[in-house]
């Protein structure tokens, strides 16, 4: 049996899209625990039911760990602000995860740049 095509293609990638967008809005100027500070959302990935979305965030300043904790307890009053924003049926319930792929990037830049740096001076000694 063929699976179910969807009425509308990538719909997933918009709505994830969408609840990004609203999601940066709503952190920034409406939610006030002073323990959540200069967040960037990298992206949001959604269950294929809209039940579910993993939010996936970076940090300029900050603790990640007491700011993980603190988005998981604000997402109610976040995921409530997106009933009022988003025209779907369905508001996923959000999961906010650290993303560490900056950090990741700035180590292997780092060790590149090691590995160029060494190289040259062996090719200066010979």
């Amino acid at each position: 049996m063929a699976a179910k095509k969807s009425a509308t293609p990538n719909r997933a990638f918009k709505v994830a899209d969408q609840i990004q967008r609203d999601l940066t809005e709503l952190i920034a100027r409406e939610l006030k625990d002073p323990r959540v500070g200069m967040v960037t959302l990298q992206g949001v990935e959604v269950t294929p039911d809209y039940a579910h979305a993993k939010v996936f965030f970076s940090l300029l300043t900050g603790d990640p760990v007491e700011t993980q904790v603190a988005l998981n307890q604000a997402a109610g009053f976040l995921r409530n602000g997106l009933f009022k924003r988003l025209h779907i049926h369905t508001v996923p319930t959000l999961h906010f995860v650290f993303d560490r792929t900056s950090e990741r990037a700035a180590d292997m830049n780092a060790l590149i740049a090691r590995a160029v740096a060494s190289r040259s001076k062996d090719d200066e000694e010979t």
